[in-house]
């Protein structure tokens, strides 16, 4: 099985790795034939504005848009890839572009700029112990629609979610060394 990560800005290689980690084929998606071979695909993080032209100007939003509505794409953002997802993006800028693939409200770098940056524990859905967050310029799921699952929390809100074929993070899973969370969305990946 082959799961791609979006290659068109932000952090590609580590999730490149994780991927092989959890024993599938893992490709850099630059362009719609590299999306049309995937059957799942991870947005990373990175600068959501500029993510979300440059997905437009490659032509792949659409791509993405109708595959993983269809079913037969599995989508995992992680930080921006999170506001990429969002439906409705509180303090984004006029016309942001985004995909609006979930049903969530999200809030851009909700726990403040690049020195606020931290890591945390935190529980993530049936996990059997803890897992580290990494939190960088991180954004923050202020409210979720019907059907949305809540899979991680933080006093300051909601941190994790999926519904469906959708699963989205506003922290780095692949920035530390547990892949639970990578082999969560491979698992997912299986049912498209």
């Amino acid at each position: 099985m082959k799961i791609g990560v979006l290659s068109v800005q932000g952090a590609v290689s580590e999730h490149l790795d994780h991927l092989i980690r959890c024993g599938v084929e893992a490709v850099a998606v630059k362009n719609i034939s590299m999306l049309d071979e995937v059957r799942g695909l991870i947005l990373p993080g990175g600068e959501s504005t500029t993510i979300g032209k440059l997905i437009e100007i490659f032509g792949l939003a659409e791509s993405i848009k109708k595959r993983s509505l269809e079913g037969s794409l599995a989508v995992f953002g992680t930080c921006a890839g999170m506001i990429l997802m969002a439906r409705d993006i509180s303090d984004g800028i006029d016309e942001q572009p985004r995909l609006g693939l979930l049903d969530i409200k999200v809030k851009r770098n909700a726990f403040g700029r690049q020195r606020e940056s931290f890591e945390t524990e935190l529980e993530f859905d049936s996990f059997g112990y803890p897992l580290v967050g990494v939190f960088i310029r991180a954004p923050i799921i202020e409210k979720t629609g019907e059907n949305v699952e809540i899979l991680a929390k933080l006093p300051e809100g909601i941190i994790a979610a999926k519904k469906d074929n959708l699963l989205t993070t506003s922290f780095h899973p692949e920035l530390t060394d547990d892949i639970r969370v990578h082999q969560y969305f491979v698992e997912m990946c299986k049912r498209v």
